[in-house]
């Protein structure tokens, strides 16, 4: 649901921009007018951004308003709704946790439940869950009547991963685990279920205190009313016919779906989550390795969305003058936002963009754009 009152997109458009290497002073200019342009093409309130490379933030910038009425602009530490990309921040958790051999992504879960609400679900492997391929439904495949209702309010506040379980335990499956590949939210928050136990404490917590605090990630949280920074972000929705009249969405609560499409972040946090996943010392090459290659359904193939665990994998072709090479990516969408993550391991580089808006266009194309500006300047 939206508000009422239309907003129209603000002629006036602010920016920031830090730049924590020299080196890469004309890409931060190059980066930020990318950004800027981006953002007038799609009407968006704002958009932030930021570039990190073998361990540090070299880059960050913003523009636009993280509020419209309230002229709150946009900044480089604005925090905004990161939907899907949730997905990635789990996958962290899931990878610490195999990397401490406290979880085997083989196993199924009757071997970590004490009981399960679900008959079909007791042959589910954390690897199927992650990669969507356990046959799990997506939000609007849930045949849980109920939960379906709930999750598309989303008025109820769920503290602990195991109430927002039974959103979806009676749930048909879509075919039985490892057949078919089912992009499918509702498979993560089973998984978060899955974290939450084998970590002994409850999945935000353990997020927190095993992704979160390592990576000093500090402007990342679960959006709570209890939890979320004075740095939010407005999210807005977009008149498809005039996108720039705007409107700001309802409060929603998303901690139904909190390790699928909950969390908070901002750029500079994501790019160091993919940084996170380059060092050796917080997960290991061999438990990396498993995370991004594209799974394999029962009968050998790989998926059809080249899904990892957590990830998705393809080949990147940014043009003539370079070079194809391996990326690591997740995106998400949400109400009234958009966010993307990607990281490029031939030149350790994350590169992250968000906005706080749903819109149709192709939000996340400038991270391509700028990727090749920074990697211009690393081939020099």
């Amino acid at each position: 649901m939206v508000g009422w009152d239309y907003q129209t997109w603000p002629t006036e458009q602010p920016t920031t921009q830090q730049v924590n290497d020299n080196r890469f002073k004309t890409s931060g200019l190059q980066a930020l007018n990318l950004l800027k342009e981006q953002q007038k093409a799609v009407s968006a309130p704002g958009y932030t951004a930021a570039v990190a490379i073998n361990g540090n933030i070299v880059w960050a910038g913003s523009v636009g308003w993280a509020d419209i009425a309230n002229k709150i602009k946009m900044t480089t530490d604005t925090q905004l709704r990161i939907g899907s990309t949730s997905k990635a921040l789990t996958s962290a958790g899931l990878a610490r946790l195999v990397a401490a051999n406290k979880l085997n992504l083989d196993a199924p879960l009757t071997e970590y439940f004490d009981s399960l609400p679900h008959p079909d679900w007791h042959n589910m492997t954390a690897r199927q869950l992650a990669s969507h391929m356990a046959g799990m439904p997506h939000y609007d495949e849930n045949t849980d009547i109920l939960g379906l209702l709930e999750t598309v309010s989303a008025q109820t506040h769920y503290p602990n991963v195991l109430d927002a379980m039974t959103l979806f335990d009676e749930s048909d499956l879509l075919y039985p685990p490892g057949e078919q590949f089912s992009y499918a939210s509702l498979g993560t928050v089973l998984l978060s279920v899955l974290i939450q136990i084998k970590a002994e404490q409850p999945y935000q917590d353990f997020i927190k205190q095993a992704v979160l605090a390592p990576l000093n990630m500090n402007e990342t949280n679960t959006g709570s009313p209890d939890d979320v920074g004075a740095q939010m972000a407005t999210s807005y929705w977009q008149d498809e016919q005039q996108p720039t009249r705007l409107k700001p969405w309802y409060e929603l609560d998303l901690s139904h779906r909190l390790a699928a499409g909950g969390w908070v972040s901002t750029s500079k946090n994501l790019v160091q989550l993919g940084q996170g996943f380059l060092d050796d010392s917080f997960i290991p090459q061999e438990v990396r390795d498993t995370f991004w290659t594209p799974q394999r359904l029962n009968n050998g193939t790989t998926n059809r969305q080249n899904y990892g665990i957590g990830w998705r994998i393809n080949d990147l072709d940014l043009g003539e003058g370079y070079k194809t090479m391996k990326y690591i990516h997740h995106g998400g969408e949400t109400a009234g936002a958009q966010s993307f993550l990607m990281v490029i391991p031939e030149y350790k580089l994350s590169i992250a963009v968000n906005t706080n808006v749903k819109t149709e266009a192709n939000f996340g194309a400038v991270a391509f754009d700028i990727a090749k500006v920074f990697i211009a300047e690393l081939e020099k």
